[in-house]
């Protein structure tokens, strides 16, 4: 229990308070074997969330989706234009060309959903901060490490 409290306060840290209770309560929290510390987080087989060294999370596009319920949520999140949305789905990289609309949490280096329609299509690792996404018209915003296309072909764990 006191693991599931641990990433509660990580979640409400990194994406703003209140996200926390998107996360399901009967979540399936693994445990390194060398460290002890949270090393994956997931629900019914399905991966939600890895925890990086670092002390950021690795967030899956399901996860994703239920996260973007909250209100707070959404400012760590991009939105892009449907020009790039079919690329992006493929697991491209988004162009700060492509970029609509970027939330004010969004950082160098932050895991970053990528929305198109209201849905997360992507997850990927933000190069740019949002102040510098929206002042460039060139060049790679977000690095996609997971997306849509890729899910469909990965069988289930």
């Amino acid at each position: 229990m006191e693991h599931f409290v641990k990433l509660q306060h990580s979640l409400d840290a990194l994406f703003g308070t209140g996200t926390s209770k998107y996360l399901p309560k009967d979540a399936d929290i693994r445990l390194s074997r060398r460290t002890g510390r949270i090393r994956t987080a997931s629900h019914k087989g399905k991966l939600l969330c890895t925890l990086r060294i670092d002390g950021s999370l690795a967030i899956s596009i399901p996860f994703a989706q239920m996260l973007l319920q909250h209100k707070a949520f959404r400012e760590n999140c991009i939105e892009i234009n449907e020009d790039a949305a079919p690329f992006v789905q493929q697991g491209r990289s988004v162009f700060c060309k492509h970029v609509i609309w970027s939330g004010k949490n969004v950082r160098v280096s932050s895991d970053t959903p990528i929305i198109f329609e209201n849905q997360v299509i992507a997850v990927g690792r933000s190069v740019l901060s949002s102040e510098m996404i929206s002042d460039f018209k060139r060049g790679v915003a977000i690095k996609v490490r997971d997306s849509l296309k890729s899910r469909k072909e990965d069988p289930v764990i």
